[in-house]
């Protein structure tokens, strides 16, 4: 996909007028009658409306904004920081030219329970899959650091020890990006969060680190840029979505919603808020993160336990419902979901709020979840994109209870998220109690830095299919080259969806072609053929399992169809240390679509059918059309019957035994509603 020119503004159109604190955000704005017919005719009624409050309550919340802002802006006196809010940070922070000599970004996020540093490449066309090319995390607790002290002078201060290390952790980040990376120091970033905005001596921490690196600046995020970042930053990793967003740090949780269906269309230049902006002005800041719950739980005594639990809980209710308020497709998702969980007839679960979680103590929640998955071992090592159901979610004392019993390790979690996993449970006992009938919750990779790189990209690259990024980047270099593949690509896919019937409708569906991985999947069907079948059909499951680890678009959904697919394509013929994999793929398949393993197989069959004749990439597009073409029908019944003919042309079937074609698919006939009967003709 080629990016498109931009200047180093991100051009995401939306009306920057508002930093304000969540407790003005917290008062729902009445939504104004329109008199006239809205001015926007593409534009449905219901997001008119939607873009109509926010904007009242832009202009409402600027004087608070204003006010926020220089009282940061007073307590850190004139010492080497920014403050960034949602009016300023395009300006503050440096943005992405394609032009640019060097699209390699260095992130520092001073988090209140570590500091996490990564090097990005954005490098054209490859720039919204934000490939990180060095990452490191120092386990430096701001929040802890500031408790402590707390609790010996009342203050709310750094102590020094922690300011100098902080102070030369961060110098030797900055060397590790500029002499070692070549980073240009201007696309060095350090923002920081929660613990830098509630220190008393800030500015003495602020001062240490520009002794030690003078070009360094240190940003303080304003909550609603914590927000954005967070919230664009799981969404990152994602083609679409449709839910709320919560990001679970060590001294605060945020929430916000985001609908990236309801936000489809050209943004008009008067006022049409995007979903960035709204998701950031409506967004909540509750004060509990996992590092100060965990602290209020284990020192405090029983009444002001029970007082801080009723905090969060109130709080997160509200949170949910000025969202519920504020956001219409949230509203009709509420609605559905109410409507269904009274019906008699809805046992599908299909009904139901989907929620995207990001931040440290989510993840470790999600990584707990994993380790009691119903499918062990989980075929997948990654949080990032790993799904539950909401009922499984909502299982907290089967969580507790394993986090206190189980002795050994468990991938994803370290001690510290482990000691503070009550605390974690507490939010998600909230969040739970605040929301009507979850359908689904994900776990998401991304998070700040993700997002703040996200938007220094235009929305066009934001916006883009991350799956033809990787896509992309494979590609041959030259535009001529990328232009003849294309056209051979489309010709392989166009002859493997002739084989499906046309009457089942794949778009949407748990299959390569309903979750976008057509381009991915024929790139790779003839690679490695000089391998035997069955390394390669061992190679697949794992390719797609390892491949591209953390890259947006994609899930574990899509690496699971991905991989059986391919797997199908050499026969799945599997040693027994691969078969334990497989299985689990599958049952991770089964889970999301009953019928996508059938599919996936057959695909396989197709796939190694049309290899058999046409034995390498197609010089030309012609080749394909020339060898082999499939035909379809079907017969229902307690099985669906599926007739599939396959012509094949004259030179092609020189050599051929066309009952080697048809036992490509004889392990198709094992299925319990499904049968395949294949004939092999004569193209022609």
């Amino acid at each position: 996909m080629p990016e498109p020119n931009s200047n180093s503004k991100s051009n995401w159109n939306w009306n920057r007028n508002s930093d304000s604190n969540s407790k003005l955000l917290a008062t729902p704005i009445p939504t104004p009658t329109p008199t006239t017919t809205p001015p926007y005719p593409s534009v449905p009624r219901c997001l008119f409306l939607s873009t109509k409050a926010l904007l009242c309550l832009a202009v409402l919340v600027c004087v608070a904004s204003r006010a926020i802002y220089l009282a940061l802006q007073a307590k850190m006196g004139s010492s080497p920081v920014d403050i960034i809010t949602l009016e300023n940070f395009e300006d503050k922070m440096p943005g992405w030219d394609p032009a640019s000599p060097s699209h390699l970004y260095a992130l520092v996020d001073m988090g209140s329970n570590g500091i996490r540093f990564t090097i990005s490449d954005l490098s054209p066309p490859r720039a919204r899959l934000l490939k990180c090319i060095y990452r490191e995390r120092a386990a430096i607790s701001l929040f802890d650091a500031l408790n402590a002290a707390e609790s010996g002078t009342g203050a709310l201060v750094f102590p020094a020890e922690t300011i100098e290390l902080v102070s030369q952790t961060l110098a030797r980040f900055r060397a590790i990006a500029v002499d070692d990376y070549g980073v240009p120091p201007a696309q060095v970033t350090v923002f920081a969060t929660e613990a830098m905005r509630r220190a008393q001596n800030a500015v003495a921490m602020l001062e240490a680190i520009q002794l030690e690196a003078p070009d360094l600046t240190v940003h303080i995020l304003a909550p609603q840029v914590e927000t954005l970042f967070g919230s664009v930053g799981a969404r990152s990793g994602f083609v679409d979505v449709k839910g709320l967003f919560l990001d679970l740090g060590g001294g605060s949780v945020q929430m916000t919603y985001m609908d990236t269906f309801a936000a489809k269309g050209p943004i008009q230049g008067d006022g049409h808020v995007g979903y960035e902006a709204a998701a950031a002005l409506a967004g909540e800041s509750l004060p509990f993160g996992a590092a100060r719950l965990i602290k209020v739980l284990e020192t405090a005594d029983v009444e002001v336990q029970a007082a801080e639990k009723s905090k969060l809980h109130n709080g997160m209710g509200e949170a949910f419902e000025t969202l519920r308020t504020r956001f219409p497709s949230l509203a009709a998702t509420v609605a559905a979901a109410q409507e269904a969980a009274g019906s008699l007839t809805n046992h599908n679960g299909s009904a139901g709020i989907d929620i995207y979680l990001c931040g440290g103590g989510f993840r470790g929640y999600g990584s707990m979840l994993m380790h009691n998955d119903s499918i062990q071992p989980y075929p997948i090592p990654a949080i990032g994109t790993y799904t539950v159901s909401g009922e499984l979610f909502g299982r907290t004392k089967d969580m507790l209870k394993i986090n206190k019993n189980y002795d050994g390790k468990i991938f994803g979690m370290s001690k510290r998220r482990r000691a503070q996993f009550p605390a974690i449970v507490a939010v998600v006992e909230a969040l739970v109690a605040a929301v009507p009938r979850i359908r689904s919750v994900t776990f998401c990779a991304g998070g700040n830095r993700e997002g703040a790189l996200m938007m220094k990209l235009p929305r066009e690259i934001r916006e883009s299919n991350p799956l033809a990024s990787i896509h992309a980047s494979e590609a041959p270099s030259t535009a001529s080259a990328r232009g003849k593949e294309a056209d051979v690509q489309d010709a392989v896919l166009k002859t493997l969806l002739s084989a499906f019937p046309a009457n089942l409708g794949f778009a949407g569906t748990t299959t390569i072609f309903g979750l976008d991985l057509g381009p991915l999947y024929a790139s790779h069907i003839w690679d490695r053929s000089g391998e035997d079948s069955e390394a390669n059909a061992a190679a697949a499951l794992h390719d797609a399992v390892t491949r591209n680890p953390g890259s947006p678009g994609l899930t574990h959904l899509a690496r699971a169809v991905l991989g059986l697919t391919l797997c199908a394509r050499w026969g799945a013929n599997l040693a027994s240390i691969d078969q334990r994999l497989h299985q689990n793929l599958r049952a991770l398949v089964h889970a999301a679509d009953p019928d996508a393993t059938f599919w996936a197989d057959y695909m396989g069959a197709v796939t190694a059918a049309l290899t058999r004749l046409v034995t390498t990439w197609p010089r030309s597009q012609g080749v394909v059309e020339d060898h082999i073409r499939f035909q379809v029908t079907t017969q229902s019944g307690k099985k669906l019957k599926i007739f599939l003919d396959i012509l094949v042309s004259e030179k092609a079937a020189r050599g051929i035994d066309s009952q080697d074609l048809v036992g490509l698919f004889k392990g198709l006939g094992k299925q319990k509603d499904k049968k395949v009967i294949v004939a092999v003709g004569r193209l022609g």
